[in-house]
């Protein structure tokens, strides 16, 4: 193939690539060749039955959503009248607005996007006619649609909800800065290579459809020099014990003198535990290590259909009580401290009640990190999350024994579709870039999957009836009362939390019986808790006030203190108990060490 040649642009809205024909031509042969390809590997799985298509539940959800909203403006002829209306003056202002520039004249725009939307940073979303005349109509039907949403009357709260969540989601995916022709950037990088960034996308668009057996599995990182044990999670430790449910991971001390308590973490099944443990100078792990505590930290299984029957007391049976049944028998120590991440947290909680019921005094302290008990502010995961979509859920589980990780997955990230979705397509397959080595979205995308048993009471008795913090919840013949959970709490909320939200932690620490520290972190629900002191990223507020207030009202009095939150949190843990006892080795005679960190379980891809 030639060598195609480039000229820099003189100016933000002409193309100036020397342009290959013949490359042209043999580069659309091979995306060709490579749609192919992905045609092939999108029908292979669904000829021999282990696909079998359907309409999906959700489409039925989106259908009545939205017929909720047109029933509201087609059901008076003024009403739907003015709607149209608006839009067509939107339409005719814009019109105007890019004749006067037509001519020469300046002409403000008639809608700009967000400063913050990377989808339009490209100068030429601006500067070329073309393409800010398209940018505008599409910003300007986004608006109309999201207004059709919010000036709809007489909706309830959850059909709301869900319409302003489809909504945002059909208007992501018909973005301009989604399709060759209306994106500057892609457009360029054509023209510049010739297309060659469509044969490399194509290819890789058929690859992940291969990978993903039937179903597009959108590559968020190279896997490359990324492997679990190897460059990731591999702070040195052992297995010391293993049941069918999880595996106990001891580590390794690095200090002379630890905590005499040690700290058990219970991470979320939903994903890999190694999130507290990417690379060595992001590991929480590690860092805990090195502060002189023993860690003990939990490697759930990751399941199929024969563990489809285990429930959420199972796992609270088989994970945290048992670890805790260990972790005496390995350091003579009957309590321990306490670290649970997401619904790691909320299994926390839900054991810390049950052992308070039953008066076991087992735990120095619980942390949460990112993890609800109440879900009256649960934000956008409430869309999913009413009878009709839980009982069609079920009802798919019934048949696998299980959710499988890559349904939670896009789950997550539609919450963030432009970020985690769409921006992937656009560098991927239109681009045909291949994405950067990044062990955070590495994990991301190493999904995990879920017992139908488990995942359906905790839907039902969290988002559905949110029985937690009600006092409703029974587990193992037991009713649930976090109110009698004494233990000291430090209880972690990140600003920008799309899953579990600030304020949905925040009004959860009333609950608890004990003292409670409230801490906001800077950033999200991953980079909030996963902020090594040495990065000096981000930010933590505290303030002693938690009744009766909300995360503004909770801002207004807090202190802002730079950097992780990290040494805050071991602060606090050391004034509980700071007596120390000399290291400790991994495991014991009675419990010898089965294998060495990270195991076995997390390295079971779905």
């Amino acid at each position: 193939m030639s060598t195609v040649t480039t000229d820099t642009p003189k100016s933000g809205n002409t193309f100036e690539a020397k342009f290959d024909a013949e490359a042209f031509a043999m580069n659309v042969a091979r995306a060709m060749e490579s749609g192919g390809k992905a045609l092939a590997a999108y029908l292979k799985p669904r000829e021999s039955g282990e696909v079998q298509d359907r309409p999906p539940a959700e489409l039925t959800e989106v259908v009545k959503t939205f017929t909720s909203v047109a029933e509201y403006w087609l059901s008076d002829t003024s009403r739907s009248s003015d709607l149209q209306t608006k839009l067509a003056k939107d339409y005719l202002d814009l019109w105007g607005s890019a004749v006067r520039r037509m001519a020469g004249q300046d002409a403000p725009p008639a809608i700009a996007p967000s400063p913050r939307d990377k989808r339009f940073a490209d100068p030429e979303w601006k500067s070329n006619q073309f393409f800010d005349f398209v940018m505008q109509l599409y910003l300007l039907t986004t608006k109309w649609a999201q207004e059709l949403v919010r000036d709809a009357e007489g909706l309830d709260p959850h059909t709301r909800r869900k319409a302003e969540f489809y909504v945002q989601q059909v208007t992501n995916a018909l973005s301009p800065s989604n399709f060759v022709l209306t994106n500057p950037e892609v457009l360029r990088e054509t023209v510049a290579s010739s297309g060659e960034n469509l044969a490399r996308g194509l290819k890789m668009l058929a690859e992940d459809i291969a990978a993903g057996k039937g179903m597009l599995k959108i590559r968020q990182s190279n896997p490359d020099n990324l492997v679990v044990g190897v460059n990731m999670a591999t702070t040195p430790g052992k297995v010391i014990y293993q049941n069918e449910m999880m595996q106990l991971i001891q580590y390794s001390p690095t200090t002379e003198k630890v905590l005499r308590t040690p700290l058990l973490i219970v991470p979320p099944w939903i994903n890999k535990f190694y999130i507290l443990d990417l690379k060595p100078e992001k590991s929480y792990i590690k860092w805990c290590v090195d502060q002189g505590i023993t860690v003990f930290v939990i490697s759930w299984v990751n399941p199929d259909k024969r563990l489809g029957n285990k429930g959420w007391e199972d796992y609270m049976k088989e994970g945290p009580l048992t670890a805790m049944d260990v972790i005496e028998r390995v350091t003579g120590e009957m309590k321990v401290h306490t670290a649970g991440y997401c619904v790691g947290g909320t299994m926390l909680a839900t054991t810390l009640a049950w052992l308070a019921e039953k008066r076991r005094q087992r735990v120095a302290s619980a942390t949460f990190f990112a993890a609800q008990v109440d879900f009256t502010h649960a934000g956008d995961l409430l869309v999913f999350v009413d009878e009709e979509q839980i009982a069609a859920l079920e009802h798919d589980m019934k048949t696998a024994g299980v959710l499988e990780g890559s349904k939670m997955a896009m789950a997550f990230n539609m919450l963030r579709s432009n970020d985690l979705i769409w921006s992937y397509v656009v560098s991927n397959y239109l681009k045909g870039q291949q994405p950067s080595a990044f062990d955070l979205l590495h994990w991301n995308s190493d999904a995990t999957r879920m017992t139908a048993s488990n995942h359906s009471y905790y839907l039902r008795n969290c988002y559905l009836e949110n029985r937690l913090s009600t006092g409703t919840m029974v587990l193992d013949n037991t009713l649930l009362d976090l109110s009698k959970v004494k233990v000291p709490v430090y209880n972690l909320a990140t600003r920008e939390d799309h899953i579990a939200p600030a304020e949905s932690v925040l009004y959860g620490s009333q609950f608890f019986g004990g003292p409670v520290k409230y801490v906001l972190s800077g950033s999200g629900h991953i980079a909030g808790v996963v902020n090594p002191p040495a990065s000096n990223k981000y930010q933590y507020w505290t303030n002693d006030n938690i009744k009766d207030v909300n995360v503004a009202q909770w801002m207004k009095g807090a202190v802002e203190h730079k950097g992780s939150w990290w040494p805050d949190w071991r602060e606090w843990l050391g004034a509980l108990d700071p007596e120390e006892v000399p290291a400790r080795t991994v495991g014991s005679d009675a419990l010898p060490p089965i294998e060495d960190a990270p195991g076995s379980y997390v390295t079971v891809r779905a």
